[in-house]
């Protein structure tokens, strides 16, 4: 089977949207970008922002998500299954911040799919300091989710950004790619 779907996890400033990029730029088919969770919120109504039931983001960047945003959340996923499904080739941009638990509900989505499992990592004072830089970013968020993703998640390869860049990393991932 050749690989439909590029699942990249890591947290806040870790670096992938940058090796996305890079993937698109180094595969030889065309690949769609879209954001797991970052494409989801701008795309969902601002009340969502302010709702219990919705997605809160505290000042000190920890996430809190209510029934409402996980419905939402499946049937996104659900959307970017059928996508793949359909014959498009997908990264997926994403933040499991539930860890192993969300990689299952991703692989009840993604079932019959063949996907690579790619695990973002970065320093957490490193992406700490590129949080700082971005401007865009709660403080405190890219610490609390560096090592938190990856609980108990499987991955068939992992890159680290602390001190590699997103094109090296890129190269290594579409290594895999068959």
């Amino acid at each position: 089977m050749t690989t439909q779907v590029i699942v990249l996890n890591g947290g806040s400033s870790a670096g992938k949207s940058s090796i996305v990029r890079s993937l698109q730029a180094v595969l030889p088919q065309p690949w769609l970008a879209i954001g797991g969770v970052d494409s989801m919120i701008e795309a969902m109504p601002e009340s969502m922002m302010t709702s219990d039931t919705g997605l809160k983001i505290a000042s000190d960047g920890a996430v809190t998500v209510g029934p409402e945003f996980l419905q939402l959340q499946t049937a996104w996923r659900e959307g970017i299954a059928t996508m793949a499904r359909a014959g498009a080739r997908v990264i997926i941009d994403d933040v499991l911040l539930g860890g192993g638990d969300s990689q299952q509900q991703w692989q009840r989505v993604l079932g019959g799919l063949d996907v690579l499992w790619v695990g973002v990592r970065c320093d957490s004072a490193v992406a700490a300091d590129r949080e700082r830089a971005r401007g865009d970013r709660i403080p405190g968020m890219a610490v609390a989710q560096a090592e938190a993703v990856h609980d108990g998640m499987v991955y068939d390869l992992e890159v680290d950004t602390t001190r590699t860049e997103s094109l090296v990393c890129a190269k290594t991932i579409a290594g895999y790619i068959s």
